[in-house]
């Protein structure tokens, strides 16, 4: 009898292990669902924009692109310090909100850049992506400890970055694309794995989904400012 009990033990063990993996891949895959849809949606806005002269003029030529350039900024804090006492909905809004000012603010990207050098880097950028965020998710080594580190090294890309915009120096711009590609990609395994530990089976679904919009907030910002670096980087300028 003892042992058929240990045994009935380790049945409902492993099948409360199964349900929980079960819940988190799902809970994962609804992030990575919902952070491809707004980049779906920042690059046909951008795209859409680029190919309409007047919406170019009006963005990047006057005071409102300083409007489009700040939105999404104030987007993700609206988010980070409101996402308590936002409805689902209203994160939900925030988000598609965000990847569509993010499209517009990113038009002039189709414009400087040709096609072929924007589709090379967009996939050298998932692959990239993909490859550490799959380690993040996968890896039994605990990234907490990179957190602190990898956030002083964005700090620093910024920093410089604001005071490049005065000394104009290609070759601080070149070190600052390179580490920040370095800093973004550390980042993209360590929020993947924040975010899956962040998973609880037994969060109700308005807790679950503002979960998922943060998630997929935070690897939205990884994903584009990795593009971005490694397009200063590889890009190819129209003549």
């Amino acid at each position: 009898m003892a042992e058929l009990g240990r045994r009935v033990m380790q049945g409902a063990a492993v099948g409360q292990t199964a349900a929980v993996d079960e819940g988190l891949r799902s809970y994962m895959l609804r992030i990575y669902n919902y952070m491809t849809t707004g980049l779906a949606l920042t690059g046909i806005i951008a795209y859409l924009v680029a190919n309409t002269p007047p919406l170019m003029q009006a963005i990047h030529g006057t005071g409102i692109g300083i409007v489009v350039a700040l939105a999404p900024l104030g987007i993700v804090f609206f988010l980070s310090f409101r996402i308590h006492k936002l409805s689902f909905a209203g994160a939900q809004m925030a988000f598609w909100a965000f990847a569509a000012a993010m499209g517009l603010g990113l038009s002039y990207v189709f414009v400087v850049y040709t096609g072929a050098s924007i589709a090379r880097v967009f996939f050298i950028s998932a692959s990239m992506f993909a490859a550490m965020s799959l380690y993040g998710y996968t890896t039994k080594r605990d990234l907490s400890g990179f957190g602190s580190f990898l956030m002083m090294g964005l700090i620093g890309v910024i920093i410089a970055s604001i005071v490049n915009i005065f000394v104009a120096s290609s070759m601080l711009q070149f070190m600052i694309s390179v580490i920040g590609v370095l800093v973004f990609v550390g980042l993209t395994a360590y929020d993947t794995q924040r975010i899956k530990e962040m998973y609880y089976e037994l969060d109700d679904s308005e807790v679950a989904g503002k979960k998922a919009i943060m998630g997929a907030l935070s690897l939205y910002l990884n994903f584009i400012n990795m593009f971005l670096l490694l397009l200063q980087l590889f890009g190819a300028a129209r003549e």
